[in-house]
């Protein structure tokens, strides 16, 4: 039974390799029902999250739960699995096998299993049945891990880079099979670092920067209230007084002219601005990309 709307749940959730923090402090609300991208760069700790979820490393501090079931029990998580489809980064399978005795081989662990989508996703991918996992390309393994899970009604999708290795059609598709999953009930919880891809279908974006939730927002929140404020000055700019006004996220100076990222009140903001001296003003919509960028740029001495 999950706890309230959440899917996923964490609370402080911290790994440590050694002295360095792959994962700091993370507390996840993911929402059941919906799509939540899981933004950052290589390395930023992305895998390491949905690998301490799923009960395949356990966190050095906090706490989590998927699907109402705690993580760190592994009884709970092991009940909790057979709710959850998961494609991981590096798409591991069964090497020796051909794709049909793979599929056969999954098929027979999973009631909620449906031929019918096992049928058109083979149509659809034109993967080899009778060809061995490990002759196969890296798009093609890619694939048979998204028939896998695909092929099952799960409660839970947790995709890692489900897209690495795909050719743009097969992106589409994709993102397509996404975002029927979800109008089916299934609450789709996918790692990116492709952000394009994630703007398109997401209903939630969390981003995390070496290892630190550093967003949590609806795209429908960013697109009404977020704005790039574009500032021209005369003379030097106030850009103390201007980090300081609330609802600004972020400023990029660059000589006279100020950049600010507002979080909402962008013509109130604006306004403010004018009356700092401000001699031109722009206000832009903030597209996921700009953001992302914008954020990742401003904690140039985050550990790695």
């Amino acid at each position: 039974m999950m706890s309230g709307a959440h899917a996923i749940e964490t609370k402080g959730l911290t790994k440590r390799f050694g002295k360095v923090e792959a994962v700091r402090e993370l507390n996840l609300n993911v929402s059941a029902g919906q799509i939540t991208g899981f933004l950052g760069r290589n390395g930023a700790g992305k895998t390491t999250t949905v690998k301490m979820l799923l009960g395949m490393t356990r966190p050095s501090a906090g706490t989590g739960t998927v699907l109402g079931r705690p993580i760190d029990d592994p009884k709970q998580n092991r009940e909790m699995r057979r709710h959850v489809a998961y494609v991981g980064e590096d798409k591991q399978l069964y090497a020796y096998m051909t794709v049909s005795q793979l599929i056969r081989f999954t098929r027979s662990f999973y009631d909620d299993w449906r031929p019918e989508v096992e049928l058109s996703l083979l149509k659809q991918y034109q993967l080899p049945l009778n060809r061995r996992v490990r002759a196969l390309s890296k798009g093609m393994r890619t694939k048979l891990a998204l028939l896998l899970a695909f092929s099952r009604r799960p409660h839970l999708l947790i995709l890692d880079e489900p897209s690495e290795g795909l050719d743009p059609v097969s992106i589409e598709e994709l993102l397509q099979t996404l975002v029927r999953a979800a109008g089916e009930g299934t609450t789709v919880f996918f790692s990116s670092h492709q952000i394009d891809e994630v703007e398109r279908i997401a209903d939630h974006i969390c981003m995390i920067d070496h290892g630190s939730l550093i967003l949590d927002v609806s795209l429908d929140e960013l697109r009404q209230n977020y704005r790039r404020i574009t500032l021209g000055f005369s003379s030097p700019p106030p850009e103390f007084k201007l980090r300081h006004i609330a609802g600004v996220e972020h400023v990029d100076t660059q000589g006279r002219q100020i950049a600010l990222i507002a979080n909402r009140d962008a013509e109130s903001i604006a306004e403010h601005a004018r009356r700092l001296g401000a001699v031109s003003v722009d206000v832009d919509s903030v597209s996921v990309r700009q953001l992302f960028l914008e954020k990742v740029k401003e904690r140039p001495d985050a550990l790695v």
